[in-house]
């Protein structure tokens, strides 16, 4: 069918039918959520493919990062990718560039159908042992002011929930930000300086080229992979990569966050700027663990173990994801 996605599962959709829910499908990134079918992209053309509901088993992200990103030490370099594992056994994973849309695509897959997993196996295995782990840590009961501490996060947490943008375009805005601040203006010399001597490199292969010069072709390609090198480097100064806009990104999130909390009744528990599901999180935890008893201390002793990780700190997978999420938001405010 031109123009249309190819069926990778078992089950092919009607013309009619395919057509239908494509149009109406849910873009993010390369792929789409349809009524009917997830449509997957392919190294070059964005939802090439779909596969019917009936033929997914499960939907997760996998991430290829640096030898030792595991280790939940320090900042690294990932590449992430949407995995849709069929029920016949088959999978198929598609690129995105951001990782927060694989996010965005597997809460919207969470959101419309509950019954896929968004999980690997391996990894709920590993959640239900850090789990168990964790709970061995919490004492036994609360005091009724810890019980009533934990009830107010919950609800807190819940209301985050309704609007799940919010809280993520945070978190999203605020690592821009703090990625902006701590790059050194000498890498934004050294990538200006490689972007001129590519382009220059360009010019000089295709003067040679067009003049029949045997080394023309070498020229072109290294020319061409340092232009390419320092554009993808995201050092270079871009209409969306600058500090005006990064700084006005975070503003929009931040005001975005305290309109949206100013409606929660009582008062929200923590400060706008930190209206995160992963910091009422650990806030519970902390109160569980018998360190706290009050939503105000249990915030304070939070930030100090927040404060006190540092790249020479081990941390699980999902603590570290969870430490990536919000630790930036708090940096870029001092933890204030």
């Amino acid at each position: 069918m031109f123009g249309m996605p190819i069926a990778l599962g078992k089950t092919v959709l009607e013309r009619q039918e395919l057509r239908s829910d494509y149009r109406k499908c849910i873009k993010t990134g390369p792929c789409g959520i349809g009524q009917k079918s997830l449509y997957l992209g392919s190294f070059l053309t964005d939802c090439m493919y779909y596969v019917p509901y009936e033929d997914v088993s499960r939907v997760f992200k996998r991430v290829a990062m640096s030898k030792g990103g595991f280790s939940g030490k320090g900042v690294f370099g990932s590449v992430s990718y949407l995995v849709v594992l069929m029920t016949d056994g088959r999978e198929h994973q598609c690129l995105f560039k951001n990782e927060e849309l694989v996010d965005s695509f597997l809460e919207e897959v969470r959101r419309t159908n509950p019954e896929i997993p968004t999980i690997s196996e391996s990894v709920e295995k590993r959640m239900e042992a850090e789990k168990e782990r964790e709970k061995s840590r919490f004492i036994p009961s609360l005091s009724e002011e810890a019980e009533r501490a934990v009830s107010e996060l919950q609800r807190a947490r819940s209301f985050l929930e309704k609007r799940p943008s919010i809280p993520a375009s945070l978190s999203q805005t605020a690592r821009q930000k703090r990625a902006m601040e701590i790059s050194k203006d000498g890498y934004r010399y050294v990538a200006r300086t490689i972007f001129i001597m590519a382009a220059a490199a360009l010019l000089f292969g295709l003067y040679a080229f067009f003049r029949q010069k045997g080394y023309a072709i070498y020229i072109l390609m290294f020319g061409f992979a340092f232009l390419f090198y320092s554009m993808a480097s995201q050092v270079l100064p871009t209409g969306r990569l600058n500090r005006s806009e990064i700084e006005r990104q975070w503003k929009e999130s931040f005001n975005e966050s305290r309109y949206f909390v100013s409606g929660y009744p009582g008062g929200f528990p923590v400060p706008a700027q930190y209206a995160h599901p992963a910091v009422l999180d650990r806030m519970t935890r902390v109160i569980r663990e018998g360190r706290a008893e009050t939503v105000e201390t249990s915030f304070e002793v939070m930030k100090e173990d927040l404060r006190s990780i540092n790249a020479d700190v081990t941390v699980s997978q999902a603590e570290y994801k969870e430490i990536a999420a919000i630790k930036p938001m708090f940096l870029i405010m001092n933890y204030e």
